[in-house]
């Protein structure tokens, strides 16, 4: 996945912040662990890192 841009990771981190607004009125754990999966990815490929929810 070498195409990945700067501004694919802008664009992939301001997703990745509205689901964790959208979780963050939910608290639903299943979703919690599919926005820490997409985290985890973003992390390895991206910066600034952005740190994992404790899906509790």
């Amino acid at each position: 996945m070498m195409f990945l841009s700067n501004y694919s990771c802008g664009v992939q981190h301001m997703l990745i912040l509205n689901e964790i607004n959208s979780y963050e009125k939910t608290l639903d754990p299943e979703f919690c662990e599919m926005i820490v999966e997409k985290i985890d990815l973003f992390n390895n490929n991206c910066e600034p890192k952005i740190e994992i929810l404790d899906c509790g």
